[in-house]
């Protein structure tokens, strides 16, 4: 970690900043990453939320890397307090959370960017820079999150807009006519009614723009709300609900 100051080729000063991530390997290695740049300075690294909030009272940084699920105190909390008690450190989401309900949250919360942690160096930096700079920059992917989100919001005669091959929206009109069963976000409905749909999870990824991994994490949430141990209990389950 460099705590000490950097100049970079121009003489400014660098931007300092914080790690926040519950996973050791995934917060070092941002540490070492983003510590090598020039013009970034990371003063100090959080394991949880709590954690977080106490290093940005003690250092003051410019901003803040800041993932979403951590101990203590989840980064929706964390993001809130840091929201209400220092304003001028820009809160940057770096997660593997993509679902249209944690996006929401973090931006209501206060987050001025969102990025999953498919970003690389060069990505997680701009987006540090820009939202010091008073910027919102979010992974393209983010961007249909929001529009699955705004899409759920729409009144029903919007429904037919949506059918190109590349849209991104609500894939069965049930699943806006009634409340979702155990708990399923829109998100994992929506994932939900491609598998039974017969949709590989490559399939999946493409048609929602979400990583492989993201996928692979909506489904074991999916399997664990609903109960269902693998492909095809997953498939009964949405028949029995009429989802997809």
């Amino acid at each position: 970690m460099n705590t000490t100051a950097k100049t970079t080729g121009g003489g400014a000063a660098p931007l300092r900043i914080i790690v926040a991530d519950d996973q050791a390997s995934v917060r070092e290695g941002l540490v070492l990453l983003l510590g090598a740049l020039p013009d970034i300075d990371v003063v100090s690294a959080a394991a949880d939320g709590r954690q977080a909030i106490e290093r940005v009272a003690e250092h003051r940084p410019d901003a803040i890397l800041l993932d979403l699920h951590m101990p203590v105190l989840d980064g929706i909390e964390t993001t809130r307090r840091l929201a209400a008690e220092h304003p001028e450190v820009a809160i940057v989401v770096l997660t593997t959370y993509l679902d249209d309900s944690s996006v929401l949250d973090a931006l209501r919360a206060g987050a001025r960017s969102y990025l999953t942690k498919d970003a690389d160096r060069t990505e997680i930096a701009h987006a540090l820079r820009a939202a010091a700079g008073g910027l919102a920059v979010f992974d393209p992917r983010v961007h249909a999150a929001l529009l699955t989100a705004a899409t759920a919001a729409s009144p029903p005669a919007a429904e037919s807009s949506g059918s190109g091959s590349g849209a991104v929206g609500p894939v069965s009109t049930s699943e806006h006519a009634q409340a979702l069963p155990d708990g399923l976000t829109q998100r994992e409905a929506e994932i939900l009614a491609l598998i039974a749909r017969g949709l590989t999870n490559p399939e999946i990824a493409a048609r929602l723009f979400l990583s492989n991994h993201t996928v692979k994490t909506h489904i074991n949430r999916i399997f664990a709300k609903t109960g269902s141990r693998d492909r095809a209990a997953a498939i009964g389950y949405a028949h029995r609900h009429h989802i997809g």
